[in-house]
């Protein structure tokens, strides 16, 4: 089969494709020629997804696989931000599967985001929550979701859609990487009584399962949630990180409250609350229609985390 992936360079992409293109033809989407591809996979050179729906290549594929986005940020000085999110998130991902859907390609998996259901609840979100995006990208987001499935609805493109939470894994960056940072630095962490639940997915357990969607009869149409099937504590997450890196860790055990008092002095609530809020995920409903098992635990998907780190920084 012959499958384009967009955001080929990326986190996700550039695992995917490699992936992909042991047993497949894969396309991968740059934006500059001196992008770095495996050298089983054709680079598709566009300057915009836009002008990707005009290419010819196209015609040719059986399945795209869309990763390429506007990706959160803690700090936007975008004037719109909305507009900025719409504009690639939305705008573009539209147009892409409209052309597709014109040039006879038969799935379009769409990587959304957890973002689409909202920040935090006390119970598991499942694919029956109501979508309650609070942010331009995850209304950016289910935007796009509403458009894609608008459109399998009048074509013969099949739609999967797939929403996970924070991805971590070898090329990890913002929050978790600086966390790793500061558990191999050894210093006290004031992280040592928090007792919420997070729900995270390993890159390779991600792209596992977009490979899986993308060629499942019993995903076409439908809207998974995805992760590691195994939930922690921030506190107990960076135990774990400590125990993968070989680090000896210590925890002050400090009431959140006042963190979060502090948090707003500094204006840093935001990181307060992805680090005290809890955000789980219910992801029965994928392993159960697919069939599907993380190939990696939590513990296996840190320890080879921990050995990237390690390596590069």
């Amino acid at each position: 089969m012959k499958f384009l992936v967009t955001g080929a360079t990326g986190f996700v992409g550039s695992l995917l494709c490699d992936t992909l293109s042991q047993h497949h033809q894969v396309y991968g989407v740059i934006r500059s020629e001196t992008a770095t591809l495996p050298d089983s996979v054709q680079p598709i050179l566009v300057s915009s997804l836009t002008d990707l729906a005009q290419h010819a290549v196209l015609s040719e594929i059986d399945i795209v696989i869309h990763l390429a986005a506007r990706v959160h940020q803690m700090n936007d000085t975008a004037a719109d931000p909305l507009s900025e999110f719409r504009a690639v998130n939305t705008e573009a991902t539209k147009s892409l599967a409209i052309a597709a859907a014109t040039a006879g390609v038969k799935r379009f998996v769409y990587l959304s985001s957890i973002k689409v259901n909202g920040e935090e609840q006390s119970t598991p979100y499942t694919e029956r929550s109501k979508p309650q995006p609070n942010d331009p990208y995850g209304i950016s987001k289910w935007e796009a979701e509403c458009a894609l499935n608008d459109i399998a609805a009048t074509s013969n493109l099949e739609v999967v859609i797939l929403r996970p939470p924070l991805v971590y894994g070898a090329g990890v960056k913002a929050n978790f990487l600086n966390l790793m940072k500061l558990v191999r630095k050894g210093i006290p962490l004031p992280l040592g009584a928090i007792q919420n639940q997070r729900s995270f997915v390993y890159v390779g357990n991600l792209v596992d399962v977009i490979a899986t969607c993308a060629t499942h009869a019993n995903a076409a149409g439908r809207t998974f949630l995805v992760s590691d099937n195994t939930d922690v504590s921030t506190t107990e997450l960076v135990r774990k990180i400590a125990k993968s890196m070989g680090k000896p860790i210590r925890l002050v055990a400090i009431p959140p409250v006042l963190l979060t008092n502090l948090a707003q002095i500094f204006g840093k609530t935001a990181t307060i609350d992805r680090l005290f809020g809890s955000l789980t995920i219910d992801s029965s409903a994928l392993r159960q229609t697919l069939n599907w098992q993380p190939p990696f635990s939590l513990e296996q998907g840190l320890e080879h985390t921990a050995r990237w780190f390690q390596d590069t920084h």
